[in-house]
């Protein structure tokens, strides 16, 4: 799979990890994305100062969003989804 196939607004996570001086950050990822990972991860870490974690649970949408990770202190948790939601 390609990342360039994709909108995902890769460069607006990076400008906002960078600014907000985020240092440990989880990306979840729809099944169809996940094969992606490595790469999304890799571009993120590769321009950040920060450790990119990878969600390998479920993700069905908007609504699932792993609440219960707080306790391993993530400054940021990044959701890939197919609607936008803010």
């Amino acid at each position: 799979m390609e990342l360039d196939k994709y909108e995902l607004d890769i460069e607006k996570i990076i400008s906002n990890i960078t600014k907000n001086k985020y240092k440990k950050i989880l990306l979840q990822l729809p099944d169809g994305l996940k094969p992606l990972a490595d790469q999304i991860q890799e571009k993120i870490q590769k321009e950040t100062d920060s450790k990119i974690f990878i969600w390998a649970g479920s993700n069905f949408g908007a609504c699932d969003v792993p609440l219960h990770v707080e306790k391993l202190n993530f400054d940021l948790i990044v959701h890939f989804g197919h609607s936008k939601w803010n």
